[in-house]
């Protein structure tokens, strides 16, 4: 094997001469063969990958394939061209073209009409983001986002934005079923491809390896998949991520089964891929769950038969008393952000008294020996307030017992107090009042009786790896909650169920109240809308970034070329899945009406049961991803493509800056950008009086200026150079694999 190598290597290097591309591409081949191991899984990577772009304006330099005629049913013709230039002819734009790969060199006109755009695997790219519309309900909540385009490009634009940023990351891919599920190279795969697996493999392994630089050290990678290829997407997250603890879980989703040629499936798979410390939390489990384990964790060990009910103590609905929703910010109630102190040497904590409420422009609280000060900050560092707002109020809280200090966080203690309608029942016949506890809390109960079969067992448990859980029913909580949210009947196959992704989900963000989660291959939407009903379950303010594409299923493909449309049409575009069916449900979702403005019928159930046209506090923004030239982001002619991108780094909150700055510099709520370098002295004073800020864009191509103006900064604000930080993130992001 050594001699061939050897000869093989000497050949390439004579062919550097004649084509340089060629040679690397056959030594990359080599590698990857002389480097195979006897075990494990070797796969045809069938690289270059190709996609067509049919919505990018057509600029030179670019390649493109020609378009086959109208009404054509057949996919564009293979070859590749560069536009070496455009020209205006009668009113027409004219491409020359020159061919790609030939023996012989082509030249050709064509009208920029009949050209799709195409970008190959090694071809690199700067990406931008063009803002399609946003729905607000979330006040001033993380917006959720939304991006239409190539999911492997994506990927690359979020290596700038949330490099070693995400806590998880959840995708379904396309299940290889042969049925037109998923296309390579703009071709659908079908059954009686022989590459078939090979091109799954290649097409998930490059997704995967990127997704690799986004994760956080302690993180999980999610992943669903059926029986086709469950067998080699586990070696290859083997292969991905050795050190990583892998399980799978498998989980009934439709309860009649599924027509194979032999046994009806009814399951699915779940690969966990758990990194650092990450591991599943104990959460309380119906009896759904609880059927699989054994004496030991589920009963008494003198118990062989499983009784049909149980009495659980319920405690009062003890809440945060750092207020959410409208009405929320300092601004708003500038008494309600005053300084809870907290004796932490108390067992538990306890809570010894307030101070008074800080005067406009102090941010810190007193400080008093041996006590912490608390005070009504969000993680993300903004000033709140507290829902109790008067002294003589909190006095008589604090006496009452509905005071107590709940778990401890980064920037303090969560303070959870009972409201008067949770009081007022705990004083009532509905609750037994127990006495005290050492932190002066009141302590009460009430007896209820639950019958196993139907309703939830309190006790926190680790889940088990088989999960025969009602509510996961891809067909009633899938398909038929989407038609609801909707308001109309749509062919999208295998939808998830809402609840199905909403519990794999809880088990790795319970305790995560601001964590990040993507999906790259969103398609319906499930995710972003499991993530927003887990904040409306705690008040948590995480985030989910999704990733799709517009595609049309292959039937309506072939009707649409009938009718003489093209990708790219206004008319093939809007039965899109992201126009049709992924922003449409966010958005129904969010603020709890149908696309045709009427309230959504019915009710969410099981872990969060009420009305969906009550909707959901929110906030979500779609884009749709571009493509710019180097030139065009040098000289900020590209600077409102760039602007979300800057601000999604920043963290999606709050205002953002879509123009270049008149003044010469500007501050949002969580980012500033200074463009003139002679105004460095104001901009940094100016940062200096805004907490929340936590990135500072500085534009200029010298880098010692850069490294001044750096040091003028606050420690915690991370200094960014543009453009040069955006260009060298995707020189070295792109290329070969």
């Amino acid at each position: 094997m050594g001699a061939i190598v050897s000869r093989l290597t000497d050949l390439i290097a004579q062919l550097k001469v004649k084509d340089s591309q060629l040679a690397l591409d056959l030594e990359k081949e080599i590698k990857v063969l002389s480097s195979r191991l006897p075990f494990g899984l070797n796969f045809e990577r069938h690289s270059p990958e190709l996609v067509q772009l049919p919505s990018k304006p057509i600029r030179k330099n670019d390649k493109v394939q020609i378009l086959n005629e109208k009404r054509r049913l057949t996919e564009s013709n293979s070859q590749i061209w560069l536009v070496k230039n455009i020209l205006n002819k009668d009113g027409n734009k004219i491409a020359v073209l020159e061919s790609i790969g030939l023996d012989e060199v082509k030249k050709i006109e064509c009208l920029i009409d009949n050209l799709v755009c195409i970008i190959e695997f090694r071809d690199k790219i700067y990406p931008g983001l063009i803002s399609t519309g946003k729905v607000e309900r979330g006040d001033d909540k993380v917006f959720h986002t939304v991006i239409n385009g190539e999911n492997y490009h994506v990927l690359k634009a979020l290596t700038f934005t949330h490099r070693g940023k995400l806590d998880v990351i959840y995708i379904d891919p396309p299940y290889n079923s042969g049925a037109k599920d998923w296309k390579y190279n703009n071709d659908y795969v079908e059954k009686d491809d022989i590459y078939r697996h090979s091109k799954w493999l290649a097409m998930i392994e490059r997704r995967l390896l990127i997704a690799k630089e986004l994760l956080k050290p302690n993180s999980v990678l999610i992943v669903t998949i059926d029986e086709k290829e469950y067998l080699r997407l586990g070696m290859l997250l083997e292969q991905i991520f050795p050190y990583a603890n892998i399980q799978m879980i498998s989980a009934a989703i439709n309860p009649k089964g599924s027509s194979r040629n032999g046994f009806r499936r009814s399951d699915e798979y779940i690969f966990i891929v758990m990194f650092g410390d990450c591991i599943p939390e104990r959460l309380p489990l119906s009896e759904e769950w609880a059927i699989y384990y054994d004496n030991a964790d589920s009963l008494d060990d003198n118990e062989t038969k499983t009784p049909k009910s149980k009495n659980v103590k319920v405690t009062p609905e003890w809440t945060s008393m750092m207020r959410r929703g409208t009405s929320s910010l300092r601004k708003d109630v500038p008494n309600g952000f005053y300084p809870i102190y907290v004796d932490p040497n108390h067992n538990p904590p306890k809570i010894v008294c307030r101070g008074d409420a800080l005067k406009d422009g102090e941010h810190e609280a007193p400080f008093k020996e041996g006590l912490i000060a608390v005070l009504p900050k969000r993680t993300n560092g903004s000033e709140g307030r507290w829902q109790v707002v008067t002294p003589e109020e909190f006095e008589i809280r604090l006496k009452q017992g509905c005071l107590r200090v709940g778990r401890k966080t980064d920037y303090g203690y969560v303070i959870n107090y009972l409201p008067e309608g949770a009081y007022a029942d705990v004083l009532s016949d509905k609750f037994k009042i127990d006495g005290y506890a050492p932190d002066g809390s009141i302590i009460a109960y009430k007896v209820e009786t639950h019958d196993l079969e139907d309703n939830i067992i309190n006790d926190d448990r680790i889940a088990p790896t088989q999960w025969h859980v009602k509510s996961h029913n891809a067909s009633e909580n899938g398909t038929t909650l989407l038609n609801a949210l909707l308001g109309r009947l749509r062919s999208f196959d295998y939808a998830k169920s809402l609840y199905a992704v909403e519990d794999v989900l809880r088990f790795f963000v319970k305790s995560k109240l601001n964590a990040k989660i993507l999906d790259f291959l969103e398609g319906s939407g499930t995710t972003a809308h499991a993530i927003m009903r887990l904040n409306k379950q705690d008040g948590g303010n995480r985030q989910c970034i999704s990733v799709t594409n517009n595609e049309v299923s292959a039937a309506e493909q072939k009707q649409f070329r009938e009718q003489g449309l093209r990708p790219g049409d206004s008319d093939w575009e809007k039965w899109g899945i992201c126009e049709y069916i992924t922003k449409p449900r966010i958005k129904a979702a969010i603020t709890g009406l149908t696309p045709d403005g009427k309230p959504i019928q019915g009710e969410y159930k099981f872990n969060d049961e009420f009305p969906m046209s009550e909707g959901l506090k929110e906030n979500a923004e779609f884009f749709t991803l571009s493509y710019e030239s180097v030139l065009a982001v040098s000289h900020n002619i590209a600077f409102k493509q760039i602007a979300p991108l800057l601000w999604m780094r920043a963290g999606s909150r709050g205002r953002r800056i879509d123009e270049i700055p008149s003044t010469g510099w500007d501050i949002a709520d969580t980012y500033g950008l200074l463009v003139n370098i002679d105004l460095s002295e104001d901009f940094s004073q100016e940062i200096k009086k805004h907490p929340d800020i936590q990135i500072a864009y500085i534009v200029t191509d010298d880098e010692r200026v850069f490294q001044s103006i750096a040091k003028k900064l606050p420690k915690h604000i991370e200094p960014v150079r543009l453009y040069e930080s955006y260009l060298n993130n995707f020189s070295f992001a792109n290329g070969d694999d």
